[in-house]
């Protein structure tokens, strides 16, 4: 493959990065308001089905009492106060249990603040029902086909049963109703000390009848849930569902299908966030049938993640039976998940983590990150050393590509030659270069291959950086306190000394945040171009002129590390070509390519005149 056959493929190739990048990383998912509400009239269907209790074994499901609670409180603190509650207190969470409808609706993660602040608020992850943002998760009861018993629902006021009110890693709780028909409900809440709980259901029956019961748990999400959007990494409903595997629902997917139901031997379902997540989980060997819906009760976004057990539970007259699942709500701490995943054997419970598409190399590029952060204290450092790592291990695929770009580049005027000899004849042409290339012992691909095998591996580094919650809120150094948020630096209020805000303006402002980090990536990426003559198609030429302009904006935005970590890869770039062309013997003449970059271009008539 020469020079120019190579420079035409990169030029479409980053063509297609920025029209594809412009609508993952500033267009965005744009939902069209017309569309949602033609959709609202489907709605009422979908929310009818929702709130009927499915009570055969092939569609359980609970009623959607839950998702139809109206937005009642202005505060948080409000919705907490206007119920009783049980105290949840660990290292790692806070928050209590609602003693209406028995569910958890308020837990806080007491390791991870909202900003980079140490007196910032720390993350609020679940939210009572009455706030737009409810955010909850619950257990309970389906009755069987054609039954009239009455079960708890989420207006049920249980009660606590014992001394204990306060729910520990070391202390369980147990809440208690009794229908007044002769069943009487347990509910005994136990947690880790991380963020997983154990929730166990016991059903006492003194009636003369037995009573077919089955279990049901969901996670329930109102309003409109901030997301990044960005396609490597998903943030929404999702669950693993036994022959189904990995399956996942974007919000405004889910707004669209409005019901979704999978039948699975095992599994689980939930919601995930960047970097938190809820889910339900039954006991590994639990058959389920789970859904994810979307309604919208007086106007209000509605989403849920649920399942129900395919086989009942059978309560014997004048008898007892326990029934016990779990519940993950917390921080997508990856040495947490995995434990969780081998003690309780909770099928690819990692996948609560999106590795994204390279996920054999995104898991152990993780970890080799995590092992540098602990040793070098840093996160970014660690990000460098990764980079530099990765690039040592792939140095001699580099050079061969580059070896087999210089054969190419040697033979180019025995190239031109024929070309240029047999223009008329297309067959002979390519017979006399295959000579050629047979002669000079070239292969065309093999300059091709080893940049192919790497990227992969490089977009698998990049989706580690981007989804690792080591670091959300990690320092650097200088004015980057927090990775995970972009340059604090805006050239357009020249650093802050211009009290104005250029990003409010319409249109425009997207585009008007430019950081110091990012005009460096800029100038590491326009000078890694520059290391060859420029292209001699004009057209060529400038779409790789302006190429480091449009990804310097376009970069303007995204996280500090990104932005740090490709700036890095660059310049390593840079130094790793520049040795390969010496050795080889190319000439490097990259500040006479640079200067010829600012020279004014003679037109066409001036050239002529000349010659």
């Amino acid at each position: 493959m020469n020079s120019d056959n190579r420079n035409v493929i990169l030029a479409v190739v980053l063509s297609m990065i920025v029209l594809f990048g412009w609508q993952f990383f500033i267009a965005g998912p744009q939902l069209e308001q017309a569309q949602r509400q033609a959709e609202e009239r489907a709605a009422a269907q979908a929310e009818q089905n929702l709130a009927v209790p499915q009570t055969t074994a092939e569609g359980a499901t609970p009623a959607a009492d839950a998702a139809t609670t109206p937005v009642a409180f202005e505060t948080r603190d409000s919705a907490l106060a206007s119920s009783e509650r049980v105290t949840i207190s660990t290292a790692d969470l806070e928050g209590s249990i609602n003693l209406t409808g028995a569910r958890i609706d308020d837990l806080e993660l007491k390791q991870y603040r909202e900003t980079v602040d140490p007196d910032s608020p720390i993350i609020a992850l679940l939210t009572p029902a009455g706030r737009p943002d409810a955010y909850f998760i619950e257990q309970g009861w389906v009755a069987a086909a054609g039954s009239t018993v009455a079960l708890p629902d989420t207006n049920t006021v249980w009660t606590v049963e014992g001394d204990n009110t306060t729910l520990t890693a070391e202390t369980p709780v147990t809440l208690r109703y009794d229908n007044g028909q002769g069943l009487v409900f347990h509910r005994t809440f136990a947690v880790d000390d991380y963020y997983l709980f154990t929730v166990t259901q016991t059903v006492d029956n003194a009636g003369a009848g037995d009573v077919a019961l089955f279990p049901f748990a969901r996670v329930v999400r109102h309003g409109n849930p901030q997301v990044q959007n960005f396609f490597i990494q998903h943030e929404g409903p999702i669950g693993v569902l036994g022959n189904n595997n990995y399956v996942a629902r974007k919000y405004h997917d889910l707004q669209n299908e409005r019901q979704v139901d999978f039948a699975s031997t095992n599994g689980w379902v939930g919601i995930a966030d960047k970097y938190w997540a809820t889910a339900v989980l039954p006991k590994p060997d639990a058959g389920i049938n789970a859904r994810f819906a979307y309604s919208a009760p007086n106007g209000t976004n509605v989403f849920q993640s649920n399942y129900v057990e395919t086989q009942p539970v059978v309560v014997p007259a004048n008898g007892s039976i326990s029934h016990e699942a779990y519940i993950f709500a917390g921080a997508k701490e990856d040495a947490v998940i995995n434990s969780y995943q081998q003690t309780y054997g909770f099928d690819r419970l990692e996948l609560l983590i999106d590795w994204g598409w390279f996920h054999f190399l995104t898991k152990p590029m993780h970890w080799l990150l995590v092992t540098l952060y602990g040793i070098m204290g840093n996160f970014g450092l660690a990000v460098l050393a990764v980079t530099v790592i990765v690039k040592a291990i792939f140095f001699p695929l580099a050079n061969r590509s580059y070896a087999s770009m210089a054969a190419m580049r040697r033979v180019q005027p025995e190239m031109k030659a024929i070309q240029e000899r047999l223009k008329d004849d297309r067959a002979a042409q390519q017979q006399a270069m295959m000579e050629l290339y047979k002669k000079e012992k070239i292969n065309p691909l093999a300059g091709c291959w080893p940049i192919l095998i790497q990227i992969p591996v490089f977009f698998a580094l990049y989706t580690v950086i981007f989804i690792s919650l080591e670091m959300r809120h990690a320092p650097f150094f200088g004015w980057i306190q927090d990775l995970a948020a972009p340059d604090p630096t805006n050239i357009f209020t020249l650093f802050g000394l211009i009290p104005w805000n250029p990003t409010a303006l319409p249109v425009l402002g997207g585009f008007l945040h430019l950081g110091i980090w990012p005009v460096i990536m800029g100038i590491t990426m326009w000078v890694q171009m520059k290391l060859n003559p420029p292209p001699p198609d004009p057209t060529q030429a400038m779409i790789f002129n302006w190429m480091p302009v449009i990804f310097t904006f376009m970069l303007g935005t995204f996280p500090a590390g990104l932005v740090i970590y490709w700036a890095w890869n660059n310049t390593l770039s840079i130094a790793q070509q520049w040795f390969i062309m010496k050795r080889h013997g190319v000439e490097v003449n990259l500040f006479g390519n640079i200067a010829d970059s600012f020279r004014k271009k003679p037109k066409p008539a001036e050239e002529g005149t000349k010659n």
